[in-house]
C-alpha cells in the first residue's frame, strides 16, 4: 500500500494537527493534496476515503444545514466506486446503533434539534442509499483507526 497518506487540502491544518501527528508517529508520511472525496486516503490507491468528523454535533450540521453538500459528496463517492468511511471522534459511541442513545445538548435550547434516534435514522438511510460506512473512535485513536480503515479493516 505504501506509507504515504494524502490529507485533503480543504481540511484545516490547525484543526487536524493531532491526526497528522498520530499518523506520522505510526510511520506514515502525510502529504496535503486535493482528494475527490473525504479527508484522508492512500496516495497510491483511493478506493477507500476517510472523512473525519470531530464529533456527532458536526455530523448533525452536515446532515441538516449542509445536507445538499454532504449528500453530493456521498453520491460522488458511490458513483466513483469509492468506499466512503465517515470516522466520527465521539467517545462512548462504538457502533452506529449506539447513536440512538446519544444526547444532543442542543435540545436544551432548541427542541427541534436532532435527537440521537433521529440522527441514527438519517445515518442508517445514508448507509442504505450511498454505502457510506460510519465508524467511531476517540480523539486519541483517530490516526490508528484511519490506517486500519485504509487497510480495509473494520
Amino acid at each position: 500500500m505504501g506509507n504515504i497518506i494524502i490529507e485533503d487540502t480543504r481540511n484545516k491544518p490547525e484543526k487536524n494537527k493531532h491526526i497528522r501527528d498520530q499518523l506520522e508517529k505510526l510511520g506514515y508520511k502525510v502529504v496535503r493534496s486535493k482528494l475527490y472525496c473525504g479527508d484522508y486516503s492512500w496516495a497510491t490507491d483511493q478506493k477507500i476515503c476517510i472523512d473525519t468528523k470531530q464529533d456527532l454535533q458536526e455530523v448533525c450540521g452536515n446532515v441538516t444545514q449542509q445536507h445538499e453538500r454532504f449528500r453530493s459528496e456521498c453520491e460522488r463517492a458511490k458513483e466513483a466506486g469509492i468506499q466512503l468511511v465517515i470516522l466520527v471522534q465521539e467517545p462512548g459511541i462504538n457502533i452506529l446503533s449506539d447513536v440512538c442513545g446519544w444526547y444532543n445538548w442542543r435540545k436544551k435550547k432548541n427542541p427541534k434539534a436532532l435527537s440521537g434516534k433521529q440522527l441514527y435514522k438519517i445515518l442508517a438511510t445514508m448507509t442504505e442509499r450511498y454505502g457510506v460506512a460510519w465508524v467511531f473512535c476517540t480523539k486519541a485513536t483517530v490516526g490508528k483507526r484511519i490506517v486500519e480503515l485504509l487497510k480495509g479493516e473494520r
